[in-house]
């Protein structure tokens, strides 16, 4: 199923509840999967535009805004009640939670990269050197992305082709990468202050993308949030049992 947008969807699994998973911004299909792995019911993985099977995304479409309005669009179709975000899925989540408090049961967001302020200027030129290098990969065959990808996975992680996947979907979305840096789900994290949700945040402490002060700030902002970090640079490789086996407890525990 897709949207109008290139916005995609596919259901896995039967019965409630419904749950949506959304990717963070240049996963690999693999990568958009991992979230949805274990959790009873139905699991609805969201591709966004840009991303594995979708079509390219439209002009200007990188804004949590527009990403949030497809990421409802899905949930209201598929009658979600739970909800996964990924860092860029996390915040459009996030900005949905404030403008509609009620809309879901649970929510769970790992990574999450922005709140109420863009990225630090560090992490918005980590992207700046990403999308640099889209730019010049018709040039060098794809060398200086696959460098800056390859140096960001911790050292001795076995990840098989990775680097090759994810910058084949960085490729298309040089766009993104100039734009989601220097935006910010929320204008005031005061507009989570009515969630009815309960929450779960995962972070990291040592990811710089991700800093462990937005997932603090993010479940600070929420009224039934319980905030959970790992002690990694990037968890969804070096704890990603860990991760599932929080994830799974939160989401299907039927309490």
């Amino acid at each position: 199923m897709a949207l109008a947008s290139g916005a995609r969807w596919s259901a896995h699994g039967t019965g409630t509840p419904v749950t949506v998973i959304v990717h963070g911004l240049g996963a690999t299909e693999g990568e958009a999967r991992i979230p949805a792995s274990g959790l009873r019911g139905t699991r609805v993985v969201v591709t966004l535009p840009g991303h594995g099977r979708a079509s390219d995304a439209p002009a200007d479409y990188w804004t949590y805004s527009r990403i949030a309005e497809d990421v409802l669009g899905i949930a209201d179709e598929v009658e979600a009640t739970r909800a996964v975000g990924v860092s860029l899925g996390a915040g459009a989540l996030t900005r949905i939670a404030a403008s509609h408090p009620t809309r879901f049961e649970r929510l769970a967001l790992l990574l999450p990269a922005a709140l109420d302020q863009p990225r630090d200027p560090a992490g918005a030129e980590t992207f700046a050197r990403l999308a640099a290098a889209v730019t010049t990969a018709a040039a060098d065959g794809g060398a200086q992305l696959r460098k800056l990808i390859a140096e960001d996975v911790p050292a001795g992680a076995d990840v098989g082709d990775y680097v090759e996947r994810r910058a084949a979907v960085l490729t298309r979305l040089e766009d993104a990468l100039r734009s989601v840096p220097y935006r910010n789900p929320l204008e005031h994290a005061g507009a989570l202050a009515e969630v009815a949700a309960r929450v779960l945040v995962i972070g990291a402490t040592e990811d710089p993308l991700h800093p462990a002060e937005i997932a603090r700030s993010t479940a600070d902002a929420l009224p039934a949030a319980r905030l959970e970090l790992l002690p990694s640079a990037a968890p969804m490789v070096t704890h990603r049992g860990e991760l599932r086996r929080v994830l799974t407890e939160f989401l299907n525990d039927r309490g």
